[in-house]
C-alpha cells in the first residue's frame, strides 16, 4: 500500500472546491477504488454514480487530472505520481452534487431525433437482405454505452455552452447507425442541419480520442453526417438532379 493525495471536488450547483484526501492505494487499482475508499472511510456523504466497474455501463465518468475518463477504467499507477490526482465532475453538465452531474439533457436530445423506419421487408418469408458491408459498417456505433465523455469533452458544448442549437457528438453516432442503416427509410437529413447542428462540429476528434469503446466517432459518424448535409442540401448537380429534395 501506497499513500497517494487525491483531491476530489466537493459541492453542488451552488460551488464547491477541491478537498484533499489521502487514499493507501493498493495494486492495480483504479481510481473508482480510491474514491470508494475515501467515500467508506473519510467521507461518507461523498455522491458519486457507478454500476458495473467493468467499464460497460458508463455511469462512473468524471474528470480525472482534467481529462474526461470512466474513473473504473482508469489505473491509478498510470496517473502521475509526483502531483495530487484530481477527481472532478464533468464540466459540461449541470451539477448535482460532488462527483454526480444532471445528463438528463442528453437524453431529452435523443427523444427528438427521428426514429428508425424500417422498409418493408424484401422477402418472403418476412425477412430482409442486404450486403455483409451494410451489416458492418455501423456495427462500432452500438458499442456506445452513454457515457457521455464525447459530450464533455466537445468545446461546442463545454466552452461555447451550445447545447439549444448542438446536439454533440453522441446524438451525432446515435443518427449514424440509423442513417447508414440500409432497411431504414427515414431521412434526418434536415433535422442534422437545422436542430442538431451537425455543421458546428469542427473535427477536431478529441470526442474519438477520449471514448473508452474506441468508436471511430469523428471520421466513421460525424464526417459522413456532414458530407450528407452537403449532399443533399448544398449540391447545386444534385439540386438540380432532385436529390436534394428532403
Amino acid at each position: 500500500m501506497a499513500k497517494t493525495e487525491f483531491q476530489v471536488w466537493r459541492g453542488d450547483s451552488s460551488g464547491g472546491e477541491l478537498q484533499s484526501y489521502q487514499v493507501d492505494v493498493g495494486p492495480g487499482y483504479v481510481v473508482l477504488d480510491a474514491i470508494h475508499q475515501i467515500q467508506a472511510e473519510q467521507a461518507n456523504d461523498l455522491a458519486v454514480r457507478w454500476n458495473c466497474k467493468a467499464g460497460k455501463c458508463g455511469s462512473c465518468s468524471a474528470e480525472v487530472n482534467g481529462s474526461p475518463r470512466l474513473m473504473c477504467m482508469t489505473r491509478v499507477d498510470d496517473l502521475p505520481k509526483d502531483k495530487p490526482i484530481t477527481v472532478e465532475p464533468m464540466r459540461t453538465f449541470p451539477s448535482v452534487k460532488d462527483l454526480v452531474t444532471d445528463v438528463s439533457w442528453n437524453y431529452e436530445v435523443k427523444k427528438t431525433i427521428q426514429r428508425f423506419m424500417p422498409s418493408k421487408p424484401d422477402a418472403a418469408d418476412g425477412t430482409w437482405r442486404m450486403d455483409q458491408y451494410d451489416v458492418e459498417r455501423p456495427q462500432e456505433f452500438r458499442k456506445c454505452i452513454e457515457c457521455f465523455l464525447c459530450q464533455d469533452v466537445c468545446h461546442v458544448l463545454r466552452d461555447h455552452h451550445m447545447h439549444d442549437r448542438f446536439a454533440g457528438p453522441r446524438m451525432f453516432v446515435y443518427v449514424a447507425n440509423l442513417e447508414m442503416n440500409p432497411i431504414d427509410t427515414g431521412n434526418r437529413v434536415a433535422q442534422l442541419r437545422d436542430e442538431l447542428g451537425v455543421g458546428y462540429c469542427n473535427i477536431t476528434k478529441c470526442c474519438t480520442k477520449v471514448c473508452p469503446e474506441h468508436i471511430t466517432i469523428t471520421d466513421n459518424a460525424i464526417i459522413p453526417l456532414k458530407e450528407r448535409v452537403v449532399d443533399q442540401s448544398y449540391d447545386p448537380i444534385a439540386k438540380l438532379l432532385g436529390a436534394g429534395k428532403e
